[in-house]
C-alpha cells in the first residue's frame, strides 16, 4: 500500500469501509535498549491503521492529513507479532476521528491510539 508499510513489516489483514486491521512482525532491530519494541514503531503501526479505515470512507476528492495523535502505552512486548484494529469514530464535514487498538498475538492490549484528521477537499471535475 505504500513504502513505508513494506519498510516496517506492516501488512493488511482486513480493511472494510470504517474499519482497517493490520500485523507487524516484532523483529529483533525493534527493540529498544531495555529490549522492548520501541513505542515510535507501534504508533506508526496504529497510525497506518487508523488512516486506512478512514481512507475508506472518502470520496474521489477527498484526502486526509494527521493533525493529531494519542497514544496510551499498556504494556510492553519484545517478540511475536502485533495486531492493530482500528475505526473510525466520526467523519465530518473537516475532521475524521478514529480509534486503534494494538494487541499482541496472545491478545493483551500493548497500546490504545486515537487520531484526528483534517479532511482535504479537492475540486470536483
Amino acid at each position: 500500500m505504500n513504502p513505508f508499510m513494506d519498510f516496517i513489516g506492516i501488512e493488511p489483514v482486513e480493511l472494510k469501509e470504517g474499519y482497517a486491521r493490520f500485523r507487524m512482525p516484532v523483529r529483533p532491530e525493534y527493540l529498544q535498549g531495555a529490549g522492548k519494541m520501541q513505542g515510535g514503531l507501534i504508533v506508526a503501526l496504529a497510525d497506518e491503521t487508523i488512516a486506512h479505515a478512514m481512507v475508506s470512507t472518502l470520496t474521489p476528492h477527498e484526502g486526509l492529513t494527521t493533525i493529531e495523535l494519542k497514544s496510551n502505552f499498556l504494556a510492553s512486548v519484545s517478540s511475536g507479532e502485533l495486531i492493530a484494529t482500528a475505526s473510525v469514530f466520526k467523519k465530518g464535514s473537516s475532521l475524521v476521528i478514529g480509534d486503534c487498538l494494538v494487541t499482541d498475538d496472545k491478545g493483551r492490549n500493548i497500546c490504545r491510539v486515537s487520531a484526528t484528521f483534517l479532511l482535504l477537499k479537492g475540486k470536483e471535475k
